[in-house]
């Protein structure tokens, strides 16, 4: 501060001196030109500025001064339950794996027992048809040799007398075997209760051969069977 006291020195007060200086204070120089004020917007982004720089360096103190996430307790618990997880995802992948090529393999074996059971199917379906027809073809004989057999029993005229027409058909019959010597045949007239003879014999051996028309007895006596013709 200026003293306001009286210099002895210089002979004279220093209030004096502020008075004579003060007008050269307050008025601009001629010499020079007068200073512009600062304008207010410039002030307020100059301001603005050193809030950013100081916003930043503060975040930038901050961020040095922060721990290590990835050392905590919690992030490390949680590093672990990823890596149970995985291994457990990875454990399911591989049994998933395993087991779809078991199915894989399983399904081929079944497509390859139902390609050879087809196959045996088909094979059996024909070999039924075989024995179908085959019995067919057995049936068919039977009956004809049942045929045959009923038939040559139709015409086969054993021991006794015979309606030639009812009883018997008409024709040729021979003996069937060789006859004995007690052999005896005859043929009547029908109604005539064997008075009316048409012919007999007593062959005595062989394989005779007689011939019956409608409205004729035939007796045959010791003789066997006789075939029709």
């Amino acid at each position: 501060m200026l003293n306001t006291d009286t210099d002895p020195a210089a002979g004279m007060h220093s209030k004096d001196v502020l008075q004579e200086a003060q007008p050269s204070l307050d008025k601009p120089s001629p010499d020079k030109p007068s200073e512009k004020k600062a304008r207010p917007g410039r002030k307020k982004r100059t301001f603005a500025t050193v809030a950013v720089l100081a916003l930043m360096a503060g975040a930038t103190a901050v961020g040095t001064t922060l721990p290590d996430p990835k050392s905590s307790d919690a992030y490390r618990s949680l590093e672990g339950e990823k890596s149970a997880v995985e291994s457990e995802r990875d454990s399911a992948k591989s049994s998933y794996e395993s087991m779809k090529s078991k199915h894989d393999t399983l399904q081929n074996g079944i497509a390859a027992r139902e390609a050879k059971v087809s196959t045996r199917e088909s094979e059996v379906g024909k070999a039924d048809a075989a024995v179908k027809t085959a019995e067919a073809a057995v049936k068919a004989r039977e009956e004809a040799v049942t045929g045959a057999e009923k038939t040559k029993a139709a015409n086969t005229v054993g021991d006794g007398t015979w309606t030639v027409g009812t009883d018997i058909e008409p024709g040729t019959y021979r003996a069937a075997a060789a006859v004995g010597s007690t052999c005896y045949w005859g043929i009547y007239r029908s109604g005539s209760n064997g008075d009316d003879i048409i012919q007999n014999d007593i062959p005595g051996g062989g394989r005779p051969v007689v011939n019956l028309s409608a409205g004729q007895d035939f007796n045959s006596t010791r003789c066997g069977k006789w075939e029709k013709q």
